[in-house]
């Protein structure tokens, strides 16, 4: 007997000798919302292999990370982000995103998906990426392919071509189907065409990702914008995620609350419903976005500036620019964070205009006609962001965009504002609606929490001392406080620097 028992005890001390690396000491938040506790986690290839007391269980690796003072969660997992971009270029490495511990994105959102999905996945395959990334089919580019800029409803033959690029980029591995139906062309869509396609991502078990088509009052409402997602979801079968829920402008501040129950009253009726959402009272978008009518837009970039010169409609779209800059609060609420021209960055539209001695919207036309621009849009309450943060259906999102520190700060932000200094969730809240929660809502498999079996998706972090740098003025500085980040085994950062691996995956649904 005791030697059989010698046998298995000399056995299992072998088989833990292969493992290839072990964080030691660390407060495991493993993602699940249990309490945080001290524990040793185990990496074997790219899998999560050990959780638990390596010393009293013999437990042995090839390389040790000493964790004791920090914080062991999941890697981070951002379900909007605009990083198509940079993974398909030299900023591949997403070392923005590593730095504020997360090791997973979702990217194509806002209708904006590449209609070439599985080019994409097979291009990041080829090149290496520093996260894990994923990508929905989007709705906007889809109808641009397939009808261009205009903004008719699609004829039989435009919407099977449609609802047949959303079958070839579900097959390629999206992960769902995006739409912004706030922006042109996806915002020429009606909701019956929307549906149509969602069905088809819904076939293949995706999820119909959305900005929504109205965040205050510019066409159907807030109200009415939430009720059109849910009426697709309902009419598609397909699980509704809402991406950076809001409500955008004075007209609309407060209503959070009413948002959330119309919301409730749908999950209750039996419709999967969730939300992302950034923790900053400034959204981000183009000026041409923000203020130029849709109408304007109707047949693209050059019969927009093509009616800003027409006499007979110039004073129409001037007129429909000054009602979109009253529901954002007007032009001193709406910041330049990228343009062609740099002097205009970190200018509101209010100051370059009486820089110019122009009207506000007559800048607006200028600066678009010039290259355009990027915009923070100053309009978000504080006492909403945190109406909606306390739900418990909303994850964090970075909705990370060129010029907006979010894309830099978002994660760390969160966990510095509204747990460490204002109590809003705990830990183990932000730890969840940041990985596990996130993961089970876009059907990310084998991701998101400390569990064996797992893919070794890892971040070390220090509580105390996590924190964003990014700023409006300087937008593209790297988060603090991060120590380790694991991707898919790898260290893709090492006492809070990135060491150049490129470990991530392109993912498939």
């Amino acid at each position: 007997m005791f030697r059989a028992l010698l046998l298995l005890a000399l056995y299992g001390i072998a088989h833990a000798q292969t493992l290839d690396l072990l964080l030691t000491g660390g407060t495991v938040v493993d993602g699940s919302g249990a309490p945080g506790r001290i524990a040793d986690v185990g990496i074997r290839g790219d899998r999560i292999a050990f959780i638990g007391d390596a010393a009293s269980a013999h437990v042995q690796a090839r390389r040790s990370i000493a964790a004791k003072g920090l914080i062991v969660s999941p890697g981070f997992i951002d379900p909007h982000t605009h990083t198509l971009d940079d993974l398909s270029s030299a900023r591949r490495a997403n070392e923005n995103y590593l730095l504020q511990g997360v090791t997973t994105v979702i990217t194509g959102n806002d209708g904006g998906g590449p209609v070439n999905t599985g080019k994409i996945l097979q291009q990041w395959r080829t090149h290496g990426i520093g996260t894990n990334a994923g990508l929905y089919i989007g709705q906007g580019a889809i109808r641009g392919e397939v009808m261009g800029m205009t903004d008719a409803a699609p004829t039989p033959q435009q919407l099977d071509a449609m609802e047949r690029l959303v079958k070839s980029g579900m097959e390629a591995g999206a992960f769902g189907l995006s739409a912004g139906l706030f922006y042109a062309p996806g915002s020429y869509a009606k909701t019956d065409e929307v549906i149509a396609l969602a069905k088809v991502a819904a076939k293949y078990g995706g999820v119909y990702d959305t900005h929504i088509r109205d965040e205050s009052t510019y066409s159907i409402g807030v109200m009415g914008a939430i009720q059109e997602a849910i009426d697709i979801a309902k009419g598609a079968g397909i699980p509704l995620h809402i991406s950076h829920i809001k409500v955008q402008g004075p007209a609309v501040w407060g209503k959070s609350d009413a948002v959330i129950a119309l919301i409730r009253k749908a999950q209750a009726q039996g419709v999967r419903i969730s939300a992302d959402q950034y923790p900053y009272t400034g959204s981000g978008t183009s000026l041409t976005a923000s203020l130029v009518p849709r109408w304007a837009q109707v047949g693209g970039n050059q019969k927009m500036l093509d009616r800003f010169s027409d006499p007979a409609e110039r004073p129409k779209v001037i007129a429909d620019m000054e009602k979109n800059l009253d529901i954002r609060g007007g032009p001193d609420r709406l910041l330049v964070t990228s343009a062609r021209d740099r002097a205009l960055v970190g200018k509101t539209l209010d100051q370059i205009a009486k820089q110019r001695g122009l009207a506000p919207a007559e800048a607006a036309i200028a600066i678009i006609r010039t290259g355009g621009a990027g915009i923070a849009s100053l309009n978000i309450d504080e006492r909403d962001i945190e109406n909606f943060m306390k739900q418990e259906f909303v994850t964090t999102g970075s909705d990370g965009s060129t010029g907006h520190p979010r894309k830099y700060g978002t994660f760390p932000r969160k966990l510095r504002i509204y747990v460490r200094e204002k109590h809003i969730l705990t830990l183990e809240q932000f730890v969840q609606r940041s990985s596990a929660q996130t993961a089970d809502d876009l059907h990310i498999a084998n991701r998101g929490q400390i569990k064996e079996g797992y893919f070794a998706d890892i971040v070390a972090f220090d509580y105390d001392k996590i924190t964003d740098q990014s700023t409006y003025e300087h937008p593209e500085v790297l988060s603090n406080g991060v120590q380790f980040v694991i991707v898919n085994g790898k260290v893709a950062v090492e006492n809070g620097k990135y060491t150049g691996a490129l470990a991530g995956q392109a993912l498939r649904r």
